[in-house]
């Protein structure tokens, strides 16, 4: 894809580290000017165009960066250009959390899936965007129901720029599981007769990974789906008996598609996104088959936008102006993509005819009708708020993942 004057990806804290050791600190308030402590100092445009950089820890970037391209094209007077950087959801505070405590901003905004967001609110790093300027992001309005409940999940903190049903799904090769799984039980008897051809990633950085850990509750009838402390015992156990046969949890999902691709695994839990888009892409053949366990629910998942403490009014003013052009269906319906968090956009009227022809063509060809079907069948919940998730990922890593994370 085209970025403007994209810069090379920078993904870990020590690489970032590197990188700023060697420059000299951004002016406070991110090159923009002093940092805003006033939302009422924050100018309807910028008084001169800035420059954005964005962080993207979502893989949000591919989602969004023809409706950020599109705008800056169309408003040299606001943004004279963007700059991305990626990296991994639990990099977030280790990136953000040291500009927001020196008043050094060399970030501006950050695109992020709810783990992040939610290891940033823990860590106060977000402005409360929604709190303090949701009079200049009136498109919000036109959310899709969904998306209005992860916008409501993000308590103000993070604007949701892209939605998706998400999971949990299953992906498998049907010339070595042949009939899927319909329950978790069934599921188990498959890993138990087949050691080492089931796995997923670590759900701290895995849409997949962590849509598959918060839908088991609901799939098992767990006291309380919403409380992974004291609401999980039937989540908890099973994961440890599933975890007999799996070997190791990669630390991302794009090994678990390396996996898949090379045969060592035969089935994984998949959202809709992750199924369609690698099959499009030809990073996964297209004999694979997808599945959904009977009585399922819809866990379902967002990008957001959330802006550093310390940002300047011009940067402020400008981020504000993208967002709500981001949720126009014209802008919005760019998220098809290539289905790869299918179907995406997050506001009413973003339909597929609105979307690039190339995206028309993808989820033409490799779409599921089944994902439609479910979408319209199947209950939907929001995932867990910022504090239960951060720690139904603590409660993973110490009893499940162990020493079977595989380090990169």
């Amino acid at each position: 894809m085209r970025t403007s004057k994209k810069v090379a990806a920078l993904v870990g804290v020590a690489a970032l580290t590197l990188l700023t050791a060697c420059t000299p600190p951004a002016p406070q308030g991110g090159g923009g000017g002093a940092a805003v402590t006033d939302p009422a100092d924050v100018p309807e445009t910028p008084s001169e165009p800035v420059t954005l950089n964005i962080l993207d820890v979502a893989g949000n970037q591919r989602l969004t960066e023809g409706m950020v391209d599109e705008f800056v094209e169309n408003n040299p007077d606001v943004i004279e250009s963007v700059t991305w950087e990626t990296g991994g959801a639990p990099d977030v505070t280790g990136i953000v959390k040291p500009q927001v405590d020196s008043g050094n901003l060399s970030i501006d905004v950050v695109f992020t899936g709810n783990d992040g967001l939610s290891a940033g609110i823990s860590q106060d790093l977000w402005l409360p965007v929604v709190d303090d300027y949701g009079d200049r992001l009136t498109n919000q309005e036109n959310y899709l129901e969904p998306a209005a409940n992860m916008q409501d999940l993000a308590q103000g903190y993070g604007v949701v720029t892209t939605y998706y049903p998400s999971g949990p799904l299953l992906q498998y090769d049907p010339e070595v599981v042949g009939t899927p799984p319909a329950t978790p039980d069934e599921l188990l008897e498959w890993a138990e007769a087949n050691p080492g051809k089931f796995g997923y990633a670590r759900p701290a950085n895995s849409g997949p990974g962590r849509t598959f850990l918060m839908g088991l509750p609901y799939l098992l009838g767990d006291e309380d789906p919403t409380d992974p402390e004291n609401g999980w015992d039937k989540t908890w156990a099973y994961l440890k008996d599933l975890g007999q046969y799996v070997d190791t949890y990669p630390t991302g999902t794009g090994q678990v598609v390396t996996n898949m691709a090379d045969g060592t695994w035969a089935m994984v839990p998949t959202t809709t996104g992750w199924e369609i888009a690698p099959r499009a892409e030809g990073q996964l053949p297209d004999t694979l088959e997808a599945a959904a366990f009977d009585d399922f629910t819809w866990v379902t998942d967002a990008h957001y936008a959330a802006i550093p403490k310390g940002q300047s009014a011009d940067k402020i003013s400008a981020i504000l102006l993208l967002l709500q052009d981001m949720l126009t269906p014209e802008q919005n319906a760019k998220a098809y993509d290539s289905g790869y968090f299918y179907p995406g956009p997050a506001v009413e009227g973003a339909t597929i005819d609105l979307a690039p022809e190339e995206s028309q063509q993808v989820i033409e060809e490799y779409g599921r009708p089944l994902f439609d079907e479910l979408i319209e069948s199947q209950e939907a919940v929001v995932p867990l708020d910022a504090d239960s998730m951060v720690q139904a990922f603590d409660i993973w890593d110490r009893e499940i993942g162990g020493g079977k994370v595989e380090e990169e």
